[in-house]
């Protein structure tokens, strides 16, 4: 058994003086979660899941023992254990994957455990962009942005060509044989990545993101405010190192992530100065909704005009030809 979760066993198998036959929850692990540690290491031990549980969930005792089997391996493997029911919940989440929802929440409902509704959401990964150059804003809510390959993310993900194409351009360069450098850029940029030059002169091989903001849809280029969305976004990330979490991709291959800027959030500060709507359509949280009130009371930016046009009802009606 991995010495995570036994620790984390022993630790709610922990005798009470009031309930001795019940598992205990330890300083920072919720009732919830000790059952079920407790459950994982009866099942380790007897094979036998809780006979209550089949009044929760609609599939057999020999599914229900599989999805413990699966449980008890993921536990393991888990470098921390879940300790708050929100880890434990997305770790019987992605464990259980594929199999019947009702099971699934049936299982979470069972140990008190938030169903996936109740989560938030997890970004899928993070990272550092550099200087962004004010010529990468595309508009108010989409931006292009480049990541050093030596960041530890991206250091084992770059193609072998684009490493030997960034070798051979040095090689070129050094040689004066600036169009065979030119051919090999190309290749580089074809690939998502481009050799950059910092001010300082020194030069370093990135990847290419473009990012579109999470939440948030600002007025299209030729639409009335669309230039001074696209502005404001300009100032507050030109010449800025930003942190990008990324949550997905849409259907144009661009990341769908949340950008901030010396701490402060760039789609809060597009909403609170009417620079954007909320896109309600694909992100419902409450707080986006609140900013965008506030903007819409106090007629900032484009809320200075009466009923502006959403850019989604915009760009329908062009798809259309009207």
């Amino acid at each position: 058994m991995g010495n995570s979760l036994l620790k984390l066993i022993r630790e709610c198998l922990k005798p009470s003086s009031t309930h001795e036959s019940q598992p205990q929850a330890p300083p920072g692990v919720s009732p919830g979660v000790s059952a079920l540690v407790h459950d994982l290491l009866h099942f380790d031990v007897t094979s036998q899941v809780p006979e209550e549980l089949g009044q929760h969930v609609v599939s057999s005792k020999k599914a229900q023992a599989n999805w413990y089997k699966k449980l008890l391996e993921a536990w393991r493997d888990a470098k921390p254990p879940p300790r708050t029911p929100e880890e434990a919940s997305r770790l019987v989440i992605q464990t259980l994957r594929g199999h019947k929802k009702a099971d699934v929440e049936g299982l979470l409902a069972f140990y008190g455990l938030p169903g996936p509704q109740f989560l938030p959401e997890i970004s899928k990964y993070e990272f550092q962009t550099l200087p962004v150059d004010p010529k990468a804003v595309a508009d108010g809510d989409t931006i292009t942005v480049y990541v050093d390959i030596s960041s530890p993310r991206e250091s084992g993900i770059v193609p072998r060509e684009v490493h030997e194409a960034a070798i051979e351009r040095d090689r070129a360069r050094a040689a004066m044989n600036y169009k065979e450098a030119d051919a090999l850029q190309k290749i580089m940029v074809a690939a998502g990545y481009r050799v950059i030059n910092l001010p300082n002169g020194e030069e370093i091989l990135a990847r290419k993101y473009r990012i579109r903001l999470r939440g948030i849809d600002a007025p299209e280029g030729a639409m009335p405010y669309g230039k001074e969305a696209k502005e404001e976004l300009v100032k507050m990330v030109q010449g800025k190192t930003l942190k990008i979490s990324v949550y997905g991709d849409d259907r144009y291959g661009r990341c769908v992530g949340d950008i901030y800027c010396n701490g402060v959030y760039v789609q809060e500060q597009m909403l609170r100065r009417g620079c954007a709507w909320h896109y309600a359509a694909y992100d419902q949280r409450p707080e986006l909704a609140k900013w965008e009130a506030e903007a819409r009371k106090a007629h900032r930016g484009l809320w200075a005009t009466p009923n502006p046009e959403k850019p989604w009802d915009w760009r329908k009606e062009r798809r259309n030809g009207t």
